[in-house]
């Protein structure tokens, strides 16, 4: 059994519904509380038992090398400075070893994979969506690569969404399901819930075999006029099966505002030295917005 080692981040994406924020800095450098999202994805990665990485990135995106990478004269004041704490977490973010590419076009997710091809070779492979973060005992990642490695097929990370909601994801149709897994019969890229074959939306993990790439070297445009993986993995099913797991843990969308604002909140609260304060304000906030709002009665 071939074991899944190496994993795609794609990066490359322009983060408009960010900007202004997003005009000078990458989306994936934006912080929950004080570690940028692409920070999480890296170490779901690791934890999961990922041995090499790379990320696709596009034109200024740099930040996200220099953050993998180490800053000495930082290193050298913290060090000088004794404030060792706060040196182990720069150092942290250095430790992995990852490897870059640039999509030069921005022609979709589909393409941001194919552009990481030669990395692959004709191995199995993981793929890490920036959007997502999910808080779970076992990673995530681990969850979908012990299926593989049950299977030796491909497997699509997926959660029940609301049918309003079909517009925004890569949807599921289900050929038959035993407990949290699926046997896929195909895939739709952001149906309208009249058209959406189920409410199993793909939530941005994935292990896929390299024969993939076949589909992905033809360069077919699917919805927005994109590379779509959603339509190379429909393809791949039909020459071998495609599963779907319904992962456990907590999945957070960081990619739209009030998702990042969410995140954000609920990690802050989880943590030791900004839990209960953070708790305290929101209590005297939510307080204080309910006076408000009766007076403006």
């Amino acid at each position: 059994m071939v074991k899944v080692k190496k994993a795609i981040i794609p990066a490359a994406g322009l983060g408009t519904r960010f900007l202004p924020a997003t005009k000078a800095m990458p989306k994936e450098m934006l912080p929950i509380v004080d570690k940028p999202t692409v920070q999480y994805i890296v170490e779901e990665a690791i934890a999961s038992g990922i041995e090499d990485i790379i990320i696709v990135t596009g034109k200024g995106k740099r930040a996200i090398e220099d953050h993998f990478d180490h800053a000495f004269e930082l290193e050298d004041n913290l060090y000088k400075k004794r404030k060792l704490d706060l040196l182990e977490k720069v150092r942290e973010s250095a430790q992995v070893d990852i490897h870059y590419i640039r999509q030069k076009e921005p022609k979709g997710l589909g393409h941001a994979i194919w552009c990481a091809r030669k990395f692959i070779g004709d191995e199995p492979f993981a793929v890490l969506l920036g959007d997502d973060i999910v808080q779970a005992e076992t990673p995530c990642l681990k969850q979908l690569m012990d299926v593989f490695e049950q299977y030796n097929a491909s497997v699509i990370g997926v959660q029940p969404v609301s049918m309003d909601e079909t517009e925004r994801y890569g949807i599921i149709d289900p050929l038959r399901q035993d407990g949290r897994l699926y046997e896929v019969k195909g895939l739709v890229e952001k149906p309208k819930k009249e058209e959406a074959p189920s409410n199993v939306a793909i939530m941005g993990r994935y292990i896929l075999t390299p024969e993939i790439f076949k589909h992905l070297d033809k360069q077919e445009q699917g919805a927005g006029g994109e590379i779509q993986l959603t339509d190379a993995i429909q393809k791949l099913n039909g020459t071998q099966n495609v599963y779907a797991y319904v992962f456990e843990g907590t999945r957070y969308d960081v990619g739209e505002k009030l998702g990042f604002i969410k995140t954000t909140i609920e990690m802050a609260l989880r943590r030791e030295d900004l839990g209960e304060e953070l708790r305290n304000y929101l209590r005297e906030l939510v307080e204080r917005e309910l006076s408000l709002s009766a007076v403006r009665r």
